[in-house]
């Protein structure tokens, strides 16, 4: 599955409420996102519009890899 080229950070925020992440903090243009389902994993991301392709990529590549998932099933999941 290809990863998006336009998503952006508000964007990627709603998708992730899917897998109980929501906001904790905001510091500037950086937004932390926390979730405790499978344990607590936090992930940062830049509040930007849209997200850089290599930044959303390893963003989603840490997120699938604390769910026990592939970027692909991880994209499906979230309707990405």
């Amino acid at each position: 599955m290809r990863t998006p080229r336009d998503l952006s950070a508000s964007d990627l925020e709603k998708a992730l409420k899917g897998l109980g992440y929501e906001k904790t903090r905001q510091k500037g243009s950086h937004i932390r996102l926390t979730t405790n389902l499978d344990g607590e994993h936090h992930e940062t991301i830049p509040n930007h519009d849209p997200i850089k392709i290599g930044t959303l990529s390893v963003i989603l590549k840490s997120i699938a890899n604390h769910h026990r998932m592939t970027v692909s099933e991880l994209m499906e999941q979230l309707g990405l």
